[in-house]
């Protein structure tokens, strides 16, 4: 079975509040283009316009700030995830909903998923430890849909490698889909999986 239910992480921070959202937006671009240890305190209060001292006091420490853009990623996929494992439809449907998902987050949330894919391991202690679970978990929804697919007659026998091909493919897109091309990431997303999966 899916580890999804185990997942048992600290609640999460209330809406953060204008000038909170502002610095996470800004602080995201910034990692994304040259690195979270590379960026500075002093250089994103220069970005948003706070001193270092009203900077701490909005985001708590240059961690904790990272700490928010990831788990809002990875919790927004797992949600989706877990929406999708507890509906109906066919396993490659489900698939497919899934594979369509990470394309538009892909398209429209580029820099959040660039910061969550490349710096995830820059968390310490539990904060890291809360974070690969939560992205094992998001992971194990795709086993999941594989396994009862499999078993309900839908899939042939899928290779263990099977959905980390298909991730790699979905996450190696940032490099070169555009979302203004002839394809939306709804097409590009069932092409990817259309290429790997097997049915009977």
């Amino acid at each position: 079975m899916a580890r999804t239910a185990s997942v048992d992480l600290p609640e999460a921070s209330r809406q953060p509040t204008e000038t909170q959202a502002k610095i996470i937006t800004v602080a995201a671009e910034l990692f994304a283009k040259q690195g979270y240890h590379a960026t500075g305190v002093a250089e994103l209060g220069r970005a948003v316009g706070l001193g270092a001292g009203a900077l701490y006091h909005h985001i708590g420490s240059k961690e904790e700030l990272l700490l928010t853009i990831v788990r809002a990623h990875l919790e927004d996929m797992h949600a989706f995830g877990t929406g999708v494992l507890a509906g109906a439809g066919t396993a490659v449907w489900q698939l497919h909903e899934l594979a369509r998902n990470h394309m538009r987050l892909v398209a429209h949330r580029r820099t959040e998923l660039l910061v969550m894919m490349r710096e995830l391991d820059s968390l310490t202690g539990q904060r890291r430890a809360d974070m690969l679970a939560l992205r094992d978990a998001v992971e194990d929804i795709w086993n999941e849909v594989v396994r009862r697919g499999i078993a309900a007659g839908e899939l042939a026998d899928v290779d263990p490698m099977f959905i980390k091909v298909v991730l790699g493919a979905l996450n190696y897109s940032l490099v070169w889909f555009q979302p203004e091309g002839p394809e939306t990431p709804e097409q590009m997303a069932d092409r990817i999986l259309d290429m790997v999966l097997k049915t009977p």
